[in-house]
């Protein structure tokens, strides 16, 4: 009889203990996740009032020269596609695609072949809204490579903006420490000629 396949949850507890965190915030967020991952069998499940593990798509074009940025409505800045598990997925790279897709309408996303996976990791505290109280999103990063030519077609209702941006723009979008440690890391990935000028140091 072939072998079982190895659970997904029990994989991504390996796969994140092995993971090389930049710095010692990624370091705190990186034990942080794969303490929660560990202590629950479903940890994407966002009724888990304190907090889930979401997924994002730190997306790229295919040369390496443009990120794409998304202006929340909801949060009011500009992040990277991502969000929720949809019931089912158990996977963060799933989860960053179908999310990728449905935010921006891009067509024919790729996770690229080489870079780690996760990219990054990163937990970040999410308000209360409505009936839902505040908790954490402890968030599974990324790198994902747009095909030349893909048009965007952004969901408009959950958005204010979606910007291709270039490196040596970054720094007049005010991103949050934990964004701008994930896009230094595509600029490793890429190289100096390809993904651009470092980026600086909030």
């Amino acid at each position: 009889m072939p072998a079982p396949a190895p659970d997904p949850i029990d994989a991504l507890a390996e796969t994140l203990s092995s993971h090389t965190p930049a710095d010692e915030a990624e370091d705190r967020d990186r034990d942080r996740i794969l303490t929660f991952v560990r202590g629950h069998r479903n940890p994407f499940d966002r009724r888990i009032s304190e907090g889930h593990l979401t997924g994002s798509a730190i997306v790229v074009s295919a040369s390496g020269d443009r990120v794409l940025l998304l202006h929340h409505r909801k949060l009011d800045r500009w992040l990277q596609p991502g969000g929720h598990a949809d019931p089912g997925e158990t996977a963060g790279e799933t989860v960053a695609l179908r999310e990728a897709f449905e935010e921006t309408g891009l067509r024919g996303l790729a996770l690229h072949p080489t870079a780690p996976r996760p990219l990054d990791v990163d937990v970040h505290d999410i308000p209360a809204r409505g009936d839902e109280p505040a908790h954490e999103h402890l968030d599974l990063r990324y790198l994902v490579v747009a095909p030349d030519g893909a048009g965007l077609s952004p969901q408009i209702e959950e958005l204010h903006s979606v910007r291709w941006v270039r490196w040596n723009e970054i720094d007049a979008f005010g991103l949050d420490h934990g964004l701008r440690r994930a896009l230094e890391k595509v600029r490793v990935v890429f190289g100096e000629s390809g993904g651009g000028p470092r980026v600086s140091s909030p």
